[in-house]
């Protein structure tokens, strides 16, 4: 089998977090035989500057010119390596569009709310729904949320299959003092103005960068990868304040470090926290409420082992990237040979 992997994120280097979850599973589903061919910017086409740096949205709004010539190079390139390819996987619903014109069957997977900076993955356009959802073989979707939305827009088969997650063979110890931890885009939509309204007096660590790194002097800026895991793996609280969330990585991979995490009752976060048992929810843009939940595990040391002892077998129950090749495999299969959706193992409640 030849799939041809389409996507807007993909990492340059080995440090870089970007699309590591799409270049994780094109690993492991070589180990397994198929020939994946990789289309990503500068792998395949140009992306005229959109792609990285600010974020697609940022830098679209500042130089929305080159959005014609890098969806023609996009097109271009899909279009050729589609000829000798059985399937083509297209990430996020901007490249399931492009996907639907490259004369082969396809599957998109969801990523989240406006992720592909073009498109609210949640509420997409008619058009666009019919265009990407509509005619594609199957839908695979990284949480519950996003997979209702894909139902609702007419996706056929939807699938709930999440990020694949690796689990660190041992929990690190805590710093002394313990340490709060927040990864992520420093943007509106990550609440991480939410946290800093809660976070005085805390020992904050910021990794991460974005447009409101401003207004966050002490934050870390662009961490490598590694560098991330030994954060999470000193952290005694991992927060994650999302105001709108596809998947969640920064909480399942502190979670898969049995780090205790709070985090916000929105989107791929629910899948993953169950209140009280692998962590604590409150509700998004609550600064009051976050502070309490983070005061609470911070005096509480009992209760961060046992939030993160059952938050690391959840990530390695259903997140585990054995779990989640052999179900990509399966829409695989179902998406050429025609057959309908067998069953949806996502998250249990």
């Amino acid at each position: 089998m030849k799939v041809v992997v389409l996507t807007t994120s993909y990492p340059r280097d080995e440090g870089d977090y970007a699309g590591r979850f799409v270049a994780g599973l094109v690993d492991r589903l070589r180990t397994r035989g198929v020939d994946v061919e990789v289309l990503a910017p500068g792998r395949g086409f140009r992306d005229f500057g959109l792609a990285y740096g600010g974020g697609v949205v940022h830098n679209l709004r500042r130089r929305p010119w080159r959005a014609p010539p890098a969806v023609l190079s996009i097109l271009r390139a899909l279009q050729r390596a589609a000829r000798s390819a059985d399937l083509v996987h297209a990430h996020w619903l901007a490249g399931g569009c492009v996907a639907a014109l490259s004369g082969r069957p396809f599957v998109v997977t969801l990523h989240g709310t406006g992720s592909s900076g073009l498109l609210d993955e949640l509420n997409p356009p008619r058009l666009v729904a019919r265009l990407a959802l509509g005619r594609a073989s199957a839908a695979i979707a990284v949480s519950t949320q996003l997979a209702e939305a894909a139902r609702r827009c007419g996706a056929r088969d939807v699938e709930v299959i999440p990020n694949g997650i690796d689990l660190p063979s041992a929990m690190g110890a805590e710093a002394d003092p313990p340490e709060v931890l927040f990864v992520g885009r420093l943007a509106a939509e990550k609440g991480i103005e939410d946290l800093l309204a809660a976070a005085e007096g805390l020992d904050l660590v910021v990794a991460g960068d974005g447009p409101l790194r401003g207004r966050v002097p002490g934050a870390l800026g662009f961490v490598p990868h590694q560098r991330v895991q030994t954060l999470y793996a000193r952290a005694a609280v991992v927060v994650c304040p999302s105001r709108s969330e596809g998947f969640g990585l920064a909480c399942a991979e502190a979670m898969a470090h049995g780090r205790a995490v709070v985090a916000t009752g929105v989107g791929g976060l629910v899948d993953l926290v169950r209140d009280g048992e692998t962590g604590l929810l409150v509700p998004p843009r609550d600064p009051a409420a976050l502070r309490a939940a983070i005061d609470r595990l911070l005096g509480d040391p009992a209760l961060r082992r046992r939030l993160g002892e059952a938050a690391r077998a959840h990530v390695a129950a259903h997140c585990s990237w054995e779990r989640v090749t052999e179900a990509t495999l399966a829409v695989y299969q179902r998406s050429l040979t025609g057959e309908t959706e067998r069953g949806k193992p996502g998250f249990p409640r």
